[in-house]
């Protein structure tokens, strides 16, 4: 049952006071007419809470703009969120249009920085060696919509939206990403399960990561990082003692990522959250340490690049070559799948986030 306004509502009594269900919630396809980021499609889901966000479509369905009540929880860059034809894919270029937003998907074959590695796997004499950019192409690629709407079961409203993204070569790899979102009206979060399939007909390595990004303003000075985690280690030298805690805009800031060891609760669910209890507001996730075994986060807390990434992964950040040498690489033989499940959301209130701060605290107590 709908909790909008303070109150509950049943279907019957939410549709009596509302003329339909878009003037309190809904989504809503629309279609971005300018700059870089002209013609590509958009979904915008309001669960009537005031948490909004939009799904691009055109970018592999992940999540750009996310709000609670005019307040930004992910972080944006100057690139903005072009279309697929912005995609640079060699060395760095993945940079050009990382937009961040609260979700950009990595994957589907490499993550992390660039490497030269064997692609013998797939039977083509000519194609021996591949070099891979930064963190794969998948975040780049439009799906194919399946479907968008609301959904009603009782008095539960589902927002959802299904779709495609095909990532495919002759003689490489051939995958699709199967992703569902759901937000279900009256609360601040949503939901997305992905499934990706190898619909090739060769043995192809799969590497897959959730870069999660947090802005301002629950980003800031004072704000503060919960996850169940032991054992931090850099990826470089930097000190890993101050970690969960973060500070303001700094010029010249050079990014850290470190690494740790999540502990989940029983059915594999790990929370984690970056928030700012002096303005009353964090952004959280939830993912499955038994389909994401790793977890990383990159603090960059420079001047406009500010922003934190909460980082879910298949892999460690030791890259894709280190990876496949200590054979740490899945292999998705032709027609295998691996699931994935990400919970997204927001903090509201100190009641909130001190409930989440238990939740996590129980995992390490």
């Amino acid at each position: 049952m709908p909790h909008l306004f303070g109150q509950d509502y049943s279907k019957t009594s939410l549709l009596q006071h509302a003329g339909r269900l878009p003037q309190v919630a809904g989504v809503r396809l629309v279609t971005l007419a300018d700059g870089l980021e002209r013609d590509t499609r958009v979904l915008e889901f309001r669960t009537g809470t005031g948490f909004q966000f939009d799904v691009l479509v055109d970018r592999a369905m992940d999540i750009g703009r996310c709000e609670i009540n005019g307040m930004a929880l992910g972080w944006q860059s100057n690139t903005g969120f072009p279309g697929p034809w912005s995609f640079e894919p060699e060395g760095l270029g993945w940079l050009r249009g990382f937009g961040g937003g609260l979700l950009t998907t990595c994957g589907l074959e490499h993550t992390m920085f660039m490497a030269e590695v064997d692609v013998t796997n797939y039977g083509y004499p000519p194609y021996v060696k591949a070099e891979y950019g930064l963190h794969g192409r998948i975040s780049y690629l439009p799906a194919r919509l399946t479907g968008y709407g609301e959904r009603w079961e009782g008095d539960t409203c589902t927002l959802w939206a299904t779709g495609e993204i095909v990532q495919a070569r002759v003689y490489g790899e051939q995958f699709v990403l199967r992703r569902s979102i759901e937000a279900v009206v009256g609360e601040s979060r949503l939901k997305i399960h992905d499934v990706v399939e190898n619909i090739g007909n060769a043995p192809t390595p799969h590497m897959y990561l959730y870069h999660v990004n947090v802005g301002f303003p629950v980003l800031d000075d004072g704000s503060e990082l919960l996850v169940p985690a032991t054992n931090p280690m850099a990826r470089g030298s930097h000190d890993v003692s101050g970690y969960r805690t973060f500070h303001g805009p700094t010029t010249g800031y050079v990014e850290q990522v470190t690494e740790h060891d999540v502990h989940g609760e029983a059915d594999g669910g790990v929370p984690c959250a970056i928030v700012n209890r002096r303005r009353g507001i964090g952004a959280y996730e939830v993912f499955n340490h038994k389909q994401l075994p790793h977890h990383f986060i990159w603090r960059m807390l420079g001047n406009g690049t500010y922003a934190c990434g909460i980082e879910p992964s298949t892999n460690s950040t030791k890259g894709r070559a280190a990876e496949e040498a200590a054979g740490k690489i899945a292999i998705l033989q032709p027609g295998e799948t691996r699931t994935y499940d990400l919970e997204l959301g927001a903090l509201l209130g100190a009641g909130e986030i001190d409930r989440f701060a238990s939740r996590v605290g129980a995992l390490t107590s």
